[in-house]
């Protein structure tokens, strides 16, 4: 693998941008993104700019990009950090438990799969998950839908298992949301 792991700079915008677009038009994103193709294009520069600075703060999201020697991003995944006493809720609601990361946005550009990229991003967002140290994260958790396999495959190869939470999908009340986690080694 040349790719570089990278996390996303504030100046990464237009980026940012590209990647979020060619996501939303993949087959698969209808069960994997809560937005739209539609909704993201509309999307003005500012949406954007304000996007790649925020996730590139790594305070309480940081985005990780696999960049090609070319420049061009194949892939990328966010990590939302989501504590017990916060006064937001956490994406599909709630308050957890313990102090936990949540992967989300993941994606790899069909012409770049099968290379290593996808377990490179999930290396890089679960060491920064386990470096965190205020909070200290216990688990790291996300959802995959019920009819996304490839997804799921995926994603149990990175280590993760099913924890036991379902969860209906926001626009379709009778699709389930599986989550699946990580949970820190002990020691």
């Amino acid at each position: 693998m040349e790719h570089i792991i990278r996390p996303v700079r504030a100046d990464d915008w237009e980026k940012v941008k590209e990647l979020r677009l060619v996501a939303l038009s993949d087959p698969a994103a209808p069960i994997a993104f809560l937005d739209t193709y539609e909704m993201a294009a509309a999307q003005p520069d500012s949406f954007w700019q304000e996007r790649a600075r925020g996730n590139s703060e790594a305070r309480s999201v940081i985005t990780f990009v696999a960049e090609a020697p070319d420049g061009t991003w194949d892939g990328s995944l966010t990590v939302l950090v989501e504590l017990p006493d916060a006064d937001e809720e956490t994406v599909f609601g709630g308050a957890p438990s313990v102090p936990q990361t949540h992967i989300v946005g993941v994606f790899v550009r069909p012409e770049a799969r099968g290379n290593g990229l996808i377990q490179a991003l999930f290396a890089a967002a679960v060491a920064w998950s386990w470096e965190l140290s205020e909070p200290a994260v216990e688990r790291i958790r996300l959802f995959v839908h019920e009819d996304n396999g490839r997804a799921l495959s995926v994603y149990r190869k990175a280590g993760f298992v099913p924890s036991g939470l379902t969860v209906a999908m926001p626009d379709d009340p009778l699709a389930k949301e599986y989550e699946l986690e990580l949970v820190r080694p002990a020691g």
